[in-house]
């Protein structure tokens, strides 16, 4: 039987209307909101995919825990940047490596935002020895690099996507034939869902489902990265 919902309509309607009021004031009148309607809703889903988690990786942790777990904070790091809006309009929930230290590891990630939904594997912003480990891994290792982002599953359902090189990186071949995947920043992947398929019931299994089809890249990215999976 499908699981109920754990979030509602009122999730992306409270994110709606803190984009267009994204103010301290109006965030503390709104607080109960917060909680109720965004904030526990995803403490909950956090706890229930930890089962799930468990049997795609022992070495991913699901934390529901408010502060350092798996949901980022709805509060802006406005100290470096121009946009000075004190919070985050949409919800981030992020399932990383046990070993983490930080977001920039591999991990599975899930994104609601009003108008913009989706699931993603992989490694976002890895730092400058750890890109230079991964281009190296999918130079020696190309056969598994494919195996693990080229399979039928995985191509049907997601796609790779972030930053990338304008010209082939520095000591590498600009004729080798995986060239193209050399020049990524990032090395994620993505799968675009709808708020309707958030709010319906059923959604921790897909979620579930999609990890599972995306596990085979971060399964990748943690050997090339000495880090158990």
């Amino acid at each position: 039987m499908p699981s109920k919902p754990h979030f509602s309509k009122s999730l992306f309607s409270f994110l709606r209307e803190l984009a267009a009021n994204n103010r301290k004031s109006w965030f503390e009148s709104n607080r109960d909101r917060y909680l109720r309607e965004v904030r526990e809703p995803a403490q909950r889903f956090i706890s229930d995919f930890g089962p799930h988690l468990k049997h795609i990786s022992r070495h991913f942790v699901a934390d529901p825990r408010p502060v350092g777990g798996s949901m980022f904070r709805i509060y802006r790091d406005v100290r470096f940047s121009r946009e000075k809006s004190p919070y985050k309009t949409h919800v981030g929930i992020q399932f990383r490596h046990i070993d983490a230290r930080n977001a920039h590891t591999p991990g599975f990630y899930l994104h609601l935002e009003p108008d913009e939904v989706f699931v993603a594997a992989g490694i976002w912003h890895p730092d400058g020895p750890t890109t230079r480990r991964i281009r190296e891994r999918i130079v020696s290792d190309a056969s598994g690099w494919k195996r693990a982002i080229w399979n039928a599953d995985f191509q049907d359902r997601f796609e790779m996507t972030g930053e990338r090189l304008q010209r082939p990186p520095r000591g590498f071949d600009p004729a080798h034939p995986l060239v193209e995947d050399l020049m990524w920043k990032d090395f994620t992947a993505y799968s675009p869902l709808t708020e309707a398929d958030v709010v319906r019931g059923g959604f921790l299994e897909r979620f579930s489902d999609l990890c599972r089809i995306g596990a085979p890249l971060n399964r990748w990215l943690c050997r090339s990265l000495n880090l158990s999976y």
